[in-house]
């Protein structure tokens, strides 16, 4: 059981959807989405789906369940994501959909020749079987869905396990590709406690397949959102292209010249993306949904809170949990050598509560000979300002209390420095956790110029949102940081749980009040350096003059810079998701008084800094 963590987090009303009543229902089986449902007969596909009850072991197969509504193939063993609809394009599908739900309509959305310009597509009554007749359509990745109730619009919950993959190939084929689809319910036992099941592909960590490739492979993933919030997908030591996105009824091929590379990409609710990257480094790496709440001990199905075992446990399969996929890459050729590193000393401090943090943290740098003093604790670690390709060995220090762990976001590095304790590295030599009064050395090899963040990989909860983070910016030979005109601005949460007035609280750079103002002068250039860290939810930032928004160039994502083709002018805001980085460029054109600020969402601002412009 566990608790709620406020409304921005978990969103919607969530429908009760069974119990710990034992049943005859069947038991779901998961779906790894390699082969296709139904049988194909020429150019048509004849496909019989059911809608039924299920028990749901997302975890250990003789773990915990949950009851939920999930599709099956007829005769055939339940399953989530529902069953596999792979076709070419030009393809006829001949669908039959019975329900089985005793007391439920089923609004079945995404049946229909794609893309789809409506939701809705059949209406199926308790004990009622419709057949539907359509071609497939335009080649691309589709959701498939079922809404349980006689009023869709006000349930959020029960079909976010209804739900897979609808594929159409083109006439030709598409290249080999691996199909991920994000299942999920919550189920409310009381006013503040749920039992949950996050899921990739049936399973949740580390119940989930760890996905086995080559060094140099080319890899290219179908990842389908199939609940009804967003998820900011991760991925660790690589960059990816999203060379197709969807709507889940529709599917838009990005243009090469349009294609960015990216760490992490923020998939919306009941949205659709194809995936590909290359691992030119072998060892283990992970692909995960970057709010802490969808990777924690927490996120477990199991009742009752976390041990402090598991919480604090090195061993990866207890001290995560949820939307989190293994990677293993074996080597192919032998290994790199590079450059003498310089070396850094990163202490990580801890102090008392604060706000509504239980403790805090933080990394800082040692400058000269000594380190650091014990007491020195701000809420967010030191920003390390690199050079890119000159090679540092940072020794991390822990004198806080906790075991914990530092993981390099966006770098490009070696499997063992990623910094996932218990995981990073290869075989049986794997990162080790940085306990109390020990010590972690990782080398950054920094390939490129950008802004990356660093953050602990444990306890991620607690030590996260006690400011165990911190920026990086690393910048070119011969460059110097200038923090006049060069702005990094972090943005996490002052502790979990919400303030007196309902809301959550907002920090940029560990301060939630307006800073001193920036003073400049017109046509000089500023860049904007856009990082969040917190646990969940996207922050909204804008530069504007009075009531109106100002331009900016965007430079930069994830530490990566944007192709020419995206990099044009447009209004300045901008929604950064969790484990997202932007920059951007701004010029102001005139004299006058702007505005930065920040807040969740649509929220209005609560975190301002003024531009003086002369």
């Amino acid at each position: 059981m566990k608790l709620v963590m406020g409304a921005l987090v978990l969103g919607g009303v969530l429908a009760v959807m069974g119990g710990d009543v034992e049943s005859p229902a069947p038991r779901v089986v998961a779906n790894d989405n390699r082969i296709p449902a139904g049988r194909l007969e020429r150019d048509t596909l004849h496909v019989d789906l059911v809608l039924q009850r299920a028990e749901w072991y997302p975890e250990a197969e003789d773990g915990p369940h949950v009851t939920v509504a999930a599709f099956s193939e007829a005769g055939k063993a339940p399953n989530i994501p529902a069953p596999l609809i792979r076709v070419r394009a030009g393809a006829v599908i001949h669908a039959t959909v019975r329900n089985d739900l005793p007391d439920s309509t089923a609004h079945l959305i995404g049946l229909g020749t794609h893309p789809l310009p409506v939701a809705d597509t059949l209406h199926v009554t308790p004990g009622q079987a419709v057949t539907t007749t359509f071609v497939a359509g335009a080649p691309g990745t589709y959701l498939y869905r079922a809404v349980i109730g006689n009023d869709p619009d006000s349930r959020e919950a029960e079909h976010e396990t209804a739900g897979g993959a609808f594929v159409v190939d083109p006439v030709g084929g598409s290249p080999p590709d691996r199909i991920f689809v994000m299942n999920i319910t919550f189920q409310p036992i009381d006013s503040i406690r749920v039992k949950e099941a996050l899921a990739i592909n049936g399973k949740s960590w580390p119940y989930t397949e760890t996905i086995t490739s080559t060094q140099g492979d080319s890899i290219r993933w179908r990842v389908l959102n199939g609940t009804a919030r967003s998820h900011p997908m991760h991925l660790h030591g690589f960059y990816f292209k999203a060379e197709e996105i969807g709507s889940g009824l529709a599917s838009t091929r990005v243009e090469p010249a349009a294609q960015f590379l990216a760490v992490t990409d923020n998939m919306a609710k009941f949205t659709t993306r194809t995936l590909v990257w290359s691992p030119d480094r072998p060892g283990n790496w992970l692909f995960h949904c970057h709010l802490t709440f969808h990777v924690v001990p927490e996120a477990r199905l199991s009742d009752g809170a976390p041990t402090e075992h598991q919480t604090h446990s090195t061993d990866p399969r207890e001290h995560m949990a949820g939307l989190v996929l293994g990677i293993t890459v074996a080597p192919r050729g032998p290994a790199v050598a590079h450059a003498t590193p310089r070396p850094l000393d990163l202490w990580i401090n801890q102090g008392g509560p604060r706000a509504r943090m239980s403790a805090t943290f933080s990394y800082i740098l040692q400058r000269g000979m000594q380190p650091p003093a014990t007491d020195s604790v701000p809420l967010v670690g030191t920003p390390l300002i690199l050079t890119r390709g000159e090679p540092v060995d940072i020794t991390v220090h822990n004198r806080s209390q906790q075991a914990g762990g530092i993981h390099w976001h966006g770098i490009e590095l070696e499997s063992w420095n990623d910094g996932v304790v218990g995981w990073s590295g290869a075989g049986a030599a794997v990162a080790p956790p940085v306990l109390p009064g020990g010590t972690f050395r990782a080398r950054l090899l920094t390939p490129r110029a950008g802004t990356f963040m660093y953050h602990t990989h444990m306890n991620d909860i607690e030590q996260v949102t006690g400011g165990a983070v911190g920026a990086i910016v690393v910048l070119e030979s011969g460059q110097r940081f200038d923090p006049t005109r060069d702005h990094v601005l972090l943005a996490h949460w002052n502790g979990v749980g919400v303030d007196s007035a309902g809301l959550l609280s907002l920090l940029i750079n560990g301060d939630s009040l307006a800073r001193t103002p920036i003073t400049t002068t017109a046509g000089v250039s500023h860049r904007f350096r856009l990082i969040n860290i917190g646990p969940a939810n996207s922050v909204r930032w804008t530069i504007r003059r009075d009531t109106t928004l100002a331009a900016w160039t965007p430079l930069a994502k994830d530490g990566a810079d944007l192709p020419p083709a995206v990099r044009g002018a447009r209004s300045a805001e901008v929604f950064v998701a969790v484990g997202e980085i932007y920059d951007f460029e701004f010029t102001p054109p005139g004299p006058g008084r702007y505005e930065i600020a920040a807040n969740f969402g649509r929220l209005p601002p609560v975190w301002r800094q003024a531009l003086i412009v002369r």
